[in-house]
């Protein structure tokens, strides 16, 4: 296990590798995607979520903008919304970078979140109905993708572990699965037999329960555009991106440890813990440094994305166990 530095907090200092010259810039990224006008062009489809009337995200856009909280101050800026809003990863509609578009057909309405497994009681309810049982707030935080680009993004929504506290696992639960829909008449991508669907994800209950694990609703002021993952979805800043499961119907506690997405896939290059660590490799690349998306700039990646602080004694007994994997 490699040694961990301690630093001030907030100091400055998936299966194909995406191009680098994909994402070596603003400029060059749009370009990329065919027009540097696209950008403008796309703003108005990047909020629709936020805007549809009658829908779970258009019945909560009251609670936006939500108040920030600075104790998760990034010493980065934050990535424009013209940026992140057509570069996501999003499999279920397509294995390209510029899925934004076919994310759109994603229904958001009705959509109910089933919470189950080692539970005092299984409920499923609404996702305007979770929402407002929760106090949103805004934080910024680090996004370091597997591929080795990154980005800065105040998300909005609430701790992991309030919905803990309002799902009240059982003492012997010791982890918790995230699960997304099924559905490939919407989704063109889950058409690919090939792969495991519906995506899952999990983490530790000591993982869930940390400070940093949020459910995120909403970004850069309002509701989640469907390409984030509307309309909710997980962001764990200390891990790869991978792990911040997008468009969640099911979250299931259980004491069987889960086998995620990309571990089916590829048990050699995605594992369960995947946390951002410059010092292990991936397999078919290196994860010592990472594209800032927007600025073109290459930076050194710090350990855990640069939350050790936070996150570090979690795995303090974890000595035999690659992070990455």
């Amino acid at each position: 296990m490699p040694t961990i530095h301690r630093r001030p907090r907030w100091s400055v200092s998936e299966l194909e590798v995406t191009p680098e010259a994909a994402f070596i810039g603003r400029r060059t990224l749009l370009k990329a995607m065919g027009a540097g006008a696209i950008a403008g062009s796309a703003l108005p489809i990047l909020q629709a979520a936020a805007a549809e009337d009658g829908s779970a995200a258009g019945r909560t856009a009251d609670l936006y903008p939500a108040g920030r909280n600075d104790t998760y101050k990034v010493e980065r800026a934050i990535t424009p919304e013209d940026i992140t809003g057509i570069y996501n990863n999003f499999y279920e509609f397509g294995s390209h970078k510029q899925i934004w578009r076919a994310a759109q057909s994603l229904v958001t309405d009705p959509w109910a979140i089933t919470i189950d497994g080692m539970v005092e009681k299984p409920i499923t309810l609404g996702f305007d109905e979770l929402v407002r049982r929760m106090k949103l707030e805004e934080r910024v935080y680090r996004h370091r993708c597997v591929e080795a680009w990154s980005m800065t993004v105040p998300w909005t929504g609430f701790p992991l572990a309030s919905l803990l506290a309002f799902a009240r696992p059982l003492g012997s639960a010791q982890y918790v699965v995230f699960e997304t829909f099924n559905d490939p008449g919407m989704a063109s991508g889950q058409k690919q037999v090939w792969y495991p669907w519906p995506y899952t994800e999990g983490v530790t209950m000591a993982e869930a329960g940390n400070e940093l694990a949020f459910l995120v609703t909403g970004v850069y002021g309002k509701s989640l555009p469907k390409q984030f993952g509307a309309p909710l979805r997980l962001a764990l800043p200390w891990k790869y991106g991978f792990k911040s499961i997008k468009s969640i119907r099911r979250i299931s506690f259980t004491d069987k440890r889960p086998q995620s997405f990309w571990e089916k896939i590829a048990p050699s290059e995605y594992g369960f813990w995947a946390n951002v660590n410059p010092d292990v490799p991936h397999p078919r690349w290196s994860q010592a440094q990472e594209q800032v998306l927007d600025t073109g700039e290459r930076i050194p990646t710090l350990l855990y994305n640069g939350y050790a602080e936070e996150v570090a004694s979690l795995y303090a007994s974890l000595q035999d166990e690659m992070l990455y994997r």
